[in-house]
């Protein structure tokens, strides 16, 4: 997709393109708009943006900012598609949903409240072609950490040589498990400075798990079931992304891309009942 640079007259957006970027939205417009600015920045793909937004009354994309953002894309000729989603039955439910309106064969799920560097896009969709595993993914990192070195966290990066990523199974007692915390903090911006990598370069490396951004191969998503557990979880709940990237692991494999470029806005989460986690319900064990 060439982005618009402030002249009008583009072409019409492409009728099939290579990404879907799936937003679920509850609340939190400011952080939306911030989120569709970020993709705005983007180049280098063809995408669709499809907003889910389920807040009461007044959609968050109702907010003058985002709408503004929506504009922005369309004028570049992106396709912007925004749903409200009635009634809540919690998120695995509203990821399936979202899911299910998508038609790319790349998907990307990306929360409402991150941030995407410039080339964050073409970066993942390289990275997932090359691979051709399940997902990539970048980890969202929180700037306000930037003086939080945490060496002892990065001990376990480790990098898929050669660009061959595997099927993995990933349980709280494999030996990948403590990778989680290699997405903590800052650690990912470390960990890509120390590096040293060139400009435009990339590098995959093995996870327990990525939040926030992470790209599918649809087809692969929904060989695994998709979100299709949903049925089975009550409204208040979290971890259906970790349960659906775990399936998909196993089958196809999965991993994040460094440098990472998504950064988390760090607002207050919006999911604040977390007693009942998909995983234990999907793998019959609690992700601790």
């Amino acid at each position: 997709m060439t982005r618009w640079s402030g002249g009008w007259g583009r072409a019409a957006a492409e009728a099939d393109p290579e990404m879907d970027v799936l937003i679920p939205s509850f609340t939190r417009p400011a952080e939306l708009a911030v989120t569709l600015a970020g993709l705005a920045a983007q180049d280098g793909t063809d995408f669709r943006v499809i907003v889910s937004d389920q807040t009461e009354n007044e959609p968050a994309y109702d907010h003058p900012a985002v709408q503004a953002m929506v504009r922005v894309l369309r004028a570049q000729g992106a396709e912007v598609l925004l749903e409200q989603h009635f009634p809540l039955r919690g998120l695995a439910e509203h990821r399936s949903f979202l899911l299910g309106l998508s038609t790319a064969p790349f998907v990307l799920f990306l929360d409402n409240d991150v941030w995407l560097e410039p080339g964050t896009l073409l970066r993942l969709c390289s990275a997932l072609r090359r691979a051709g595993c399940g997902f990539v993914g970048s980890a969202v990192q929180g700037l306000s950490y930037l003086d939080d070195g945490r060496p002892s966290e990065r001990v376990q990066l480790e990098f898929w040589e050669g660009g061959e990523v595997l099927p993995e199974r990933i349980r709280p007692d494999a030996e990948g498990f403590p990778r989680w915390k290699l997405h903590n903090a800052a650690n990912l911006v470390h960990a890509a400075q120390d590096l040293d990598l060139d400009p435009g370069s990339w590098v995959l490396y093995k996870v327990a798990w990525i939040g926030g951004c992470v790209l599918f191969d649809r087809e692969a998503l929904v060989n695994c079931g998709g979100f299709d557990f949903w049925e089975d979880l009550p409204e208040a709940h979290a971890g259906e992304d970790v349960a659906a990237q775990w399936r998909v692991m196993e089958r196809y494999g999965g991993a994040g891309v460094l440098p990472s470029g998504a950064v988390h806005l760090e607002s207050p989460t919006t999911v604040t009942d977390r007693a009942i986690d998909a995983v234990s319900v999907v793998h019959g064990q609690p992700k601790q």
